[in-house]
């Protein structure tokens, strides 16, 4: 039942979740609950959510420059400044200027950091993937990669 409150505004009588917005709400729940937890990698080492995904955003190649990392993982410059400072003094990336007198500033693994790209790749990306692909067959895999992407869409608004 719908009818309006005492500043006009429409609301709903009565329950209005959803089966569907139930297990979002719940998938929201967990992943910030992960987001909050160190990782282990094994023999190397532990890692926070915010050094993964800038990990993983480098990349194994040329590395990427400052600014362009920062836009990628949606945090400020400042943020992003703090951050690589961080997991150079645990030896995980290094920066370099990439001309004389250019204030770019390209960010790449170090062997560390290349081993913690790969360890991850090893204990949460390949598992995650054998997994949902037993659990799935390949039309309703590419199913749920397009919801993830309809998903995604919707968040990104």
């Amino acid at each position: 039942m719908v009818s309006t409150n005492s500043e006009g505004l429409l609301v709903e009588k009565g329950p209005t979740w959803t089966k569907t917005s139930m297990l979002f709400t719940h998938l929201v729940h967990q992943i910030r609950r992960q987001e909050r937890q160190p990782r282990s990698l094994g023999k190397v080492g532990s890692f926070t959510p915010s050094e993964i995904h800038t990990i993983r955003t480098i990349g194994t190649g040329d590395g990427i420059i400052m600014g362009q990392l920062a836009d990628r993982l949606g945090v400020t410059n400042g943020a992003i400044t703090q951050l690589v400072e961080r997991m150079e003094n645990k030896g995980l990336v290094k920066r370099a200027q990439l001309m004389r007198g250019s204030r770019k500033v390209n960010v790449t693994l170090t062997d560390k950091g290349q081993s913690a790209y790969y360890a991850y790749e090893q204990f949460y990306v390949k598992p995650f993937e054998e997994w949902i692909r037993d659990e799935l067959s390949e039309k309703e895999f590419r199913s749920f990669e397009k919801g993830l992407n309809k998903l995604i869409e919707f968040l990104s608004v």
